[in-house]
């Protein structure tokens, strides 16, 4: 039985997710402007796994050891989350902009509330709906009228960023099961590996087979690519894979999806602080809707349907 310790925590750490992902896209971008999709994911959790054996080195974390039957459940998660989520979401942002990519993972929190609801049995009230709603409008009245609505996205990545966000939300109904016989740590570790060892798998043969193995190292002489690399590899992926795998054994996993539309909102705010860009009134209107539908999701819980079960 989670503690309300815990489950501050918990939230807290989501707000953390928040903020690193949605300043993630600013590194994104930057990093492919010098490697391409599956070179940057590679490079990138290089880098999450130097940080992992690094804090382990230090004595900061212990590395557990994994047998075989921990293996296959933990291989299933990872599949769905980082592999799948990353890899969709990055060749898709190739090919949509990211106003319009942000209405696409505005999705996220009705398809998690829903399979929460079916996998589950997670149940929630009508506020909780009401609220992941308000959410979502925000999220859409904002990039309305940013122009986002008639962008240039094709139907390739369209289709390519609605698979990631199935593999996000599969991932929170699995990691809501398979966290309760595992450690936040001993998840994150091997779901770091993983991807470690697949990407950068993937990417090298790639580049024996063609005979261009320079082009994968040439971007790590470039130091706007490494503090990009740093950024995604250690905080964008190594650090909120922790705090979701947490979250997701303090918290319904329909309240952790309501999370994901607070992302734009921290990449407005980093275009205001880091490039210049000026708070239009729509910005701060969408704003408003988009917390409220946070704290309705999270506040407004059934406690008689809970004293029935």
């Amino acid at each position: 039985m989670s503690t309300l310790k815990n489950q501050r925590k918990a939230y807290i750490g989501l707000i953390l997710i928040t903020i690193i992902i949605g300043l993630s896209f600013i590194f994104v971008i930057i990093g492919l402007r010098h490697a391409s999709p599956m070179d940057l994911l590679a490079h990138r959790f290089t880098a999450a796994a130097i940080s992992i054996l690094i804090l382990w080195v230090f004595g900061l974390i212990k590395i557990p050891r994994f047998n075989f039957k921990k293996a296959k459940s933990l291989l299933l998660l990872s599949l769905f989350y980082p592999l799948l989520f990353f890899a969709l979401q990055t060749f898709g942002l190739e090919h949509s902009t990211a106003s319009e990519a942000g209405i696409i993972f505005s999705t996220t929190p009705i398809i998690t509330l829903v399979a929460a609801s079916l996998f589950l049995k997670e149940r929630t009230t009508i506020l909780q709906k009401i609220g992941i709603l308000f959410s979502i409008v925000g999220i859409l009245y904002i990039i309305y009228f940013s122009g986002g609505a008639g962008g240039s996205t094709t139907l390739k990545g369209i289709l390519l960023l609605l698979l990631s966000v199935f593999a996000l939300v599969t991932y929170y109904v699995l990691g809501k099961v398979i966290s309760a016989a595992f450690s936040a740590m001993e998840i994150t570790v091997w779901m770091t590996m993983f991807a470690f060892f697949i990407f950068n798998g993937f990417s090298i043969g790639n580049h024996f087979h063609n005979q261009t193995l320079n082009q994968f190292f040439d971007p790590l002489v470039k130091s706007e690519f490494l503090w990009a690399v740093l950024y995604l590899g250690v905080l964008s992926s190594m650090l909120t894979a922790f705090l979701t795998n947490y979250a997701l054994s303090q918290v319904p996993a329909s309240q952790i999806g309501v999370f994901n539309n607070l992302s734009p909102l921290v990449s407005i705010a980093g275009g205001i602080f880091i490039l210049g860009e000026t708070l239009f009134i729509y910005q701060i209107i969408g704003g408003v809707l988009v917390l409220a539908g946070v704290i309705m999701t999270v506040f407004f819980k059934h406690e008689k349907s809970l004293k029935k079960v």
